[in-house]
């Protein structure tokens, strides 16, 4: 279950802007173009007004996404990021996020998403049963890794 912490009174675009206004005090116009910006990467403009429970899952994630992308973090932290995304939506967070990378944030993101770690990762570390089997580039595992369980996650992930 994942829950995307939307405030369930409010509209789309007021859950976005409330820590803008509230928070980092800017004011209510400039917070909505910001918002707006950031939801057109997305593309969620057209839900601005909706509520949180009239939303898919995905777009819920969505929404939380550009609620923290607007805050503009050093570091966001990723849990399954691409987990309730169709292909397509899938394909385009992770370019999102990719390029939130490129521009300097630094992201530490839980995927079993091959691709999406192919994409993203500069190091790589490889979990199993809650320890670490492995650390290294996405290439020293997905490659050279001669531990059998991580070799084998590597070739059945690929596909």
């Amino acid at each position: 279950f994942q829950n995307y912490a939307l405030y369930r009174h409010l509209n789309v675009m007021n859950n976005i802007t409330l820590a803008l206004c509230k928070v980092f005090d800017m004011p209510g116009q400039l917070a909505r173009e910001k918002a707006l910006h950031e939801l057109q990467k997305l593309d969620m403009v057209s839900h601005s007004a909706k509520y949180p429970s009239q939303l898919s899952g995905g777009q819920q994630q969505r929404v939380a996404l550009v609620r923290t992308m607007v805050t503009d973090p050093e570091l966001i932290i990723f849990d399954e990021p691409t987990s309730a995304l169709d292909p397509l939506m899938t394909r385009e967070v992770g370019m999102l996020i990719k390029q939130l990378h490129d521009n300097g944030v630094t992201i530490l993101c839980v995927t079993h998403d091959i691709r999406l770690a192919r994409l993203l990762s500069d190091d790589v570390t490889f979990l199993n049963h809650g320890k670490i089997r492995a650390e290294g580039t996405f290439t020293d595992l997905a490659l050279r890794e001669t531990d059998p369980d991580i070799h084998c996650f590597f070739s059945e992930a690929q596909r």
